[in-house]
């Protein structure tokens, strides 16, 4: 179960794996997603400061010390195997975030979320073989249509192609996600692949002058940007993973911009016209849609072998 730490006054979770009271892996997905997003209002306020790229880094580097810190795995008990998938699967968790926070700093976050989740958008249908499953991803893209600000001009086509390369990073994050998840402990994936991502991204901050321009001031919001934005969301995917097929969980993704409008409406006063919210709607009752399909689909074989 989760339990809520308090440590020096900082909010923590703890996965066990004791009999007890057990959030549903939609419900994790769910707290994942706002999570991530709070985090995302958290970093708007810092890219200014740091920039995209070290911003990410600055999360991704606290986030691998928070968890090393708190789950403190055994790392001479893996596998070779293990240590292979685990390698994977941080150095596309790193790479993945780097480029999406790249690719917002150019472009509007809404337009990058949607085009972003094109990648597990493509990762639903791999392998589909029920009508209903089609339909539910068409209802979200529809609604994702509807948010993305097709109609501006001049959009920024290196942050375009951003998107679309963390939405193909997100896709495999979600495959080696589910894989990981079947052969070692979640909080010890997480965190393992964590350190791999921070190994990635540090020279990344260190060249975009994170070092120089970060201020002691900047020390509590990063430590809850790294909590928000990456060690509670991921531990989260990582444990619904384990518990609901790919597809259900890519389709449940799509929730993502529907929790960007309203973290943007209540964090950042970004009020969204009539067609906009009409696409959050679209958006829910799609995600719904495969969460009742989902329980259905309970007892079928693993889509991830399939992948």
């Amino acid at each position: 179960m989760f339990q809520i730490i308090i440590f020096r006054n900082k909010i923590l979770w703890k996965m066990k794996n004791k009999k007890g009271i057990r959030f549903p892996a939609v419900v994790m997905v769910l707290l994942a997603i706002s999570s991530f997003q709070g985090g995302a209002a958290i970093a708007k306020g810092i890219f200014p400061v740091l920039g995209a790229a070290a911003t990410s880094s600055l999360r991704i580097v606290l986030s691998a010390i928070i968890l090393v810190l708190f789950n403190r795995p055994k790392l001479r008990s893996l596998s070779r195997a293990q240590w292979q998938l685990v390698a994977l699967y941080g150095l596309t968790l790193g790479t993945m975030n780097t480029i999406f926070y790249m690719a917002i700093a150019r472009i509007p976050l809404g337009l990058g979320v949607a085009i972003e989740f094109i990648g597990p958008l493509v990762l639903a249908l791999t392998g589909s073989k029920r009508i209903a499953d089609f339909l539910w991803v068409l209802l979200a893209a529809a609604g994702i249509a509807l948010i993305a600000p097709w109609s501006n001009k001049g959009l920024d086509i290196t942050g375009v192609l951003l998107a679309l390369l963390a939405g193909a990073l997100w896709a495999a994050y979600i495959v080696l996600g589910g894989r990981i998840s079947q052969i070692m402990d979640s909080g010890k994936a997480v965190t393992i692949g964590m350190i791999f991502a921070a190994i990635l991204v540090l020279p990344v901050a260190i060249g975009n002058g994170l070092l120089i321009n970060f201020k002691p001031t900047m020390i509590l919001p990063a430590i809850v940007l790294a909590l928000l934005s990456s060690a509670i969301p991921f531990t989260l995917e990582m444990q619904a993973l384990r518990r609901i097929p790919a597809k259900t969980f890519s389709i449940l993704m799509s929730l993502e911009p529907a929790v960007a409008a309203f973290s943007g409406l209540i964090f950042l006063q970004e009020h969204l016209s009539f067609h906009e919210w009409l696409a959050v709607g679209l958006v829910i009752i799609a995600s719904a849609g495969v969460t009742l399909s989902g329980r259905n689909n309970a007892h079928q074989a693993d889509p991830l072998k399939d992948i």
